[in-house]
């Protein structure tokens, strides 16, 4: 009876039974070999790279099951939390198409299984320690941090392995009786579990991704509960697994030494102990060595890097699928535009090895999809990321120029072998804003335009420009157009080609492709541009021919 007085002593509001919660959260109702998945971020900062990842394989499995993937906000370290950052997450992860079916959703929660925020569970952790108090599983421990200090010292000196266990978990030691005095008399407490492990002995668990692993039993008496009122998480997440029915751990590599506490915890509350998948950590080259991805140190690391620089969202889920499973970039070859969900997923395909960090193959993966968009639905995904940045000036300017810009952004595009220029879409602006007039009389009077070749003389130079107004061909084909320039070309002694100009050099003043050039930079404004014949389609007779003049009136000022 003196365990029932002090569990009754310590949680005198903790009225149900643990036989209460497994009616009020039953096992689900869903087909056989369905999984109930999770992501159980803590509201500390920003989404991480490896955590987007870690909740992609969450969602996936739960889906190719037609499970349940679910989100439960870890949010009892007070001293870490940063306000609003839960609902930051969730943003997060609807943009990347991660969002959970059910839990903790930001401004709400849905679902059966709830609360799904850990520091509104407190009456579940009560329940459940009260009758491990009643059953000999758990104690008041009145150490302070300073008995704790000497502890420590003590077993640094003698050379064995630290922490509280075994004969120095000396609270363990004290009888009901003397735990109900302390109480009584005020002094502070955590609740401790009490565990009968040995590090001497191993344990064996099989790991979906890792396959079977042996590790040391745990014997350390943790604390599940601090003086606070909160649970720990190693206790928390095993009363939240069992009641939110969590049938697969996916999580980090790093969880792996805290497995056999874990299993310890379950069995010992006779809870279902569910599988688990330690996904491999990911990487980072620094100076030649591997490094897991830094939250301090590499942009990347955060989720924000991409959304602001405009990655298609598509193609950093393509990327992290691909270092999820060995076999994806084959199937992605054959299905470039399939969902992802899609992909037949195997958790025994992932890596045992962390994966190395690799912004080219991202930036890959973003030119491939990019280059699957048709023109309208390039502008469409480029308005919404100017909208998301908040640029009010380039949002009105796609919004007045739709049909503009799906001309430019069609350039090459719906062919068998379209352009792959893009990667992101806060490259886009600076690449075309040639197009638009002041944009391009900026670059005039910001000196902005690239240099002509000085091998070409300024009296050719205004010549050829002339004649461009005059002679070029417009709206009548590629080829006709290019004839027109080749034709200019020959009436200024430019030779056709350049196996016809390397035979002869000294008979001509350069090639058709310098011709080309002088045209491309007069208005484009540099030497590099998609194809010249659709720019000069798009902008006009006119607007070529006034550009040419302000050209020409360009070179007129350098020789005054």
């Amino acid at each position: 009876m003196s365990t029932e007085k002090l569990a009754n002593l310590i949680f005198p509001e903790a009225t149900d039974s643990l036989l209460d919660l497994e009616r009020k959260y039953p096992a689900r109702l869903l087909k056989e070999g369905a999984d109930v998945t999770r992501f159980a971020p803590s509201p500390t900062g920003f989404l991480h790279t490896g955590s987007l990842f870690t909740a992609m394989i969450a969602k996936t499995c739960a889906a190719q099951t037609e499970g349940v993937f679910f989100l439960r906000l870890e949010d009892t370290d007070t001293k870490r939390e940063i306000e609003g950052a839960g609902e930051t997450l969730l943003k997060e992860m609807k943009l990347f198409d991660v969002f959970p079916d059910e839990g903790y959703l930001g401004t709400h929660e849905a679902g059966a299984y709830g609360p799904y925020k850990q520091s509104e569970r407190a009456p579940i952790y009560k329940t459940v320690i009260k009758q491990m108090i009643k059953d000999n599983l758990a104690y008041p421990c009145f150490c302070t941090n300073h008995d704790l200090s000497l502890l420590r010292a003590t077993q640094e000196g003698n050379k064995v392995v630290p922490g509280y266990y075994g004969p120095y978990a000396t609270c363990s030691f004290l009888s009901s009786e003397d735990d109900i005095t302390k109480i009584e008399n005020g002094e502070p407490f955590v609740m401790r579990f009490r565990s009968h492990g040995n590090h001497e002995t191993k344990i064996k668990f099989n790991d979906l991704i890792k396959g079977d692993i042996e590790i040391a039993e745990n014997d350390q008496h943790i604390v599940i509960l601090k003086s606070d009122g909160l649970p720990t998480y190693h206790f928390a997440h095993v009363c939240d697994d069992h009641f939110m029915r969590t049938t697969l751990v996916t999580r980090g590599e790093e969880w792996i030494s805290s497995v056999p506490l874990h299993i310890q915890l379950f069995d010992a509350l006779k809870f279902n102990t569910p599988r688990y998948a330690h996904l491999p950590v990911i990487n980072k080259l620094d100076n030649g060595n591997k490094r897991k991805l830094s939250k301090r140190k590499d942009p990347e690391a955060a989720v924000t890097y991409f959304l602001n620089l405009g990655y298609p969202v598509k193609a950093i889920l393509t990327y992290l699928m691909s270092i999820a499973n060995s076999n994806f970039e084959e199937w992605w070859t054959n299905n470039k535009t399939a969902p992802l969900s899609a992909f037949p997923f195997n958790l025994g395909k992932m890596s045992v090895d962390g994966a190395l960090f690799d912004l080219e193959k991202v930036n890959f993966f973003a030119r491939e999809y990019i280059a699957t968009l048709n023109a309208k639905e390039v502008v469409e995904e480029f308005l919404s990321f100017a909208k998301a940045q908040g640029n009010t000036s380039l949002v009105n300017r796609i919004e007045s120029n739709k049909s503009l810009f799906e001309m430019i952004l069609n350039i090459e595009r719906e062919t068998p072998k379209p352009r792959k220029d893009y990667y992101q879409y806060d490259m886009i602006y600076d690449s075309i804003k040639f197009f638009f007039v002041d944009e391009f009389n900026a670059m005039i009077e910001n000196g902005l335009i690239e240099e002509f070749n000085p091998q070409i003389s300024k009296e050719d130079l205004v010549l050829i420009l002339n004649d461009f107004k005059m002679r070029l061909v417009y709206k009548q084909g590629n080829e006709l157009w290019f004839d027109s320039v080749k034709q200019i070309a020959a009436s200024h002694n430019f030779a056709l080609n350049g196996k016809e100009f390397k035979s002869n050099p000294s008979l001509y003043k350069g090639m058709v492709a310098d011709i080309a050039e002088i045209l491309r930079i007069s208005v484009v404004g540099s030497r590099k541009s998609p194809n010249l014949y659709e720019i000069l389609t798009i902008l006009g007779q006119a607007e070529v021919n006034r550009r040419i003049d302000a050209i020409l009136a360009m070179i007129a000022l350098t020789d005054n």
